[in-house]
C-alpha cells in the first residue's frame, strides 16, 4: 500500500510539474538571465576590483584568487534568489491575480505532490539560471572541470530544492506583493551577504559564527568552494543539513497546501 501510495505521489508530482513546464519553457532564456545581473555586479565589483586589492595582501582559504573564492558563492547566490522569488510569484500570482490557484487545489492529488511539482519547478529555475553564472565563472577561471563535477551539481540541485521549498511555503502565506518584498528584503537579501558567500565563516567571531551557520546558505557556499577547488576541504555536512532543510520544508508545505484556504 505504502508502495503504491508513494508511485501516485511520484506521478502527481510529475504531473504538477508538466504543468509548470509548459509555462517555464517559453522563458527559457529570460529565466537563465534574470538572475546573472547581480551576480555579474559582485564579480566585477567584488572579484576583480576589491579582489584585486586583497589578493596583493592575502591568499584566500580555497581558491587561487579572492575572485576563485567567491565564484562559488555566486552560483549559490544566484540559485537562491530566482529559486525562491520564482517559486513565490508563481503561487502568490496563482493565488492574488490569475485566480486560478483554487483549481489547483481541487485537483485529485495527494498535497505532498502539489507542493513538490512547485519545487521541481523552482530547482529548474535556479539551475537554469546558474547555468549563466556558472559559464561566466568558467570563462573567467578556465577550470571546467571545477564547476561541472557531479558532487558540485548535487549540492546546487539540494540548495535549489531548499529555497523553492522556502518559496513555496512563503507563497502559501503572503497576501500581498508587498507581503513577498518583506520576505526578500528580511530575509533573502540579508542572507545573500552572510551566507558565506563573500567571506569565510572560520574568521568570524563565535556570535557571529551562530548568525551564519543557521543560514542554509552558508552550507552551500562552503560545499560549492570544497567541490569546486580541493576535495579535501569539502564539508560533507552540508548534504545532510540541506537535505534536512528540504525534508522539513516539505513536510511544512504539504501541510500548508492540505489546509490552504483561497
Amino acid at each position: 500500500m505504502k508502495l503504491a501510495q508513494a508511485q501516485t505521489i511520484l506521478t502527481d508530482t510529475l504531473t504538477v510539474f508538466w504543468g509548470e513546464w509548459l509555462d517555464l519553457r517559453a522563458r527559457v532564456l529570460q529565466i537563465a538571465a534574470t538572475g546573472l545581473i547581480s551576480p555579474l555586479i559582485y564579480i566585477i565589483g567584488f572579484g576583480l576590483g576589491l579582489g584585486s586589492a586583497l589578493d596583493r595582501s592575502m591568499k584566500p582559504s580555497i581558491g587561487d584568487s579572492y575572485l576563485e573564492f567567491i565564484l562559488p558563492g555566486m552560483v549559490a547566490l544566484s540559485s537562491m534568489a530566482i529559486s525562491f522569488v520564482g517559486t513565490t510569484f508563481s503561487i502568490c500570482g496563482d493565488r492574488l491575480f490569475s485566480k486560478t490557484f483554487e483549481e489547483l487545489l481541487l485537483l485529485p492529488v495527494h498535497p505532498l505532490s502539489l507542493f513538490l511539482g512547485k519545487v521541481l519547478a523552482g530547482i529548474l529555475r535556479g539551475v537554469m539560471t546558474s547555468a549563466s553564472v556558472i559559464l561566466v565563472a568558467i570563462l573567467f577561471t578556465g577550470k571546467f572541470a571545477s564547476f561541472l563535477n557531479p558532487l558540485f551539481l548535487l549540492v546546487l540541485i539540494l540548495n535549489c530544492a531548499v529555497f523553492a521549498g522556502l518559496g513555496a511555503v512563503v507563497g502559501l502565506r503572503v497576501t500581498s506583493i508587498e507581503s513577498v518584498n518583506l520576505y526578500n528584503n528580511f530575509l533573502i537579501v540579508p542572507m545573500s551577504f552572510l551566507g558565506a558567500t563573500f567571506f569565510d565563516p572560520k574568521t568570524l567571531p563565535w556570535a557571529l559564527k551562530i548568525i551564519v551557520y543557521a543560514l542554509p546558505l552558508t552550507y552551500t557556499s562552503l560545499a560549492l568552494r570544497g567541490a569546486a577547488y580541493d576535495i579535501n576541504q569539502f564539508p560533507w555536512f552540508a548534504i545532510p543539513i540541506l537535505l534536512i532543510f528540504a525534508i522539513l520544508l516539505s513536510i511544512v508545505g504539504a501541510y500548508q497546501f492540505s489546509h490552504q484556504r483561497d
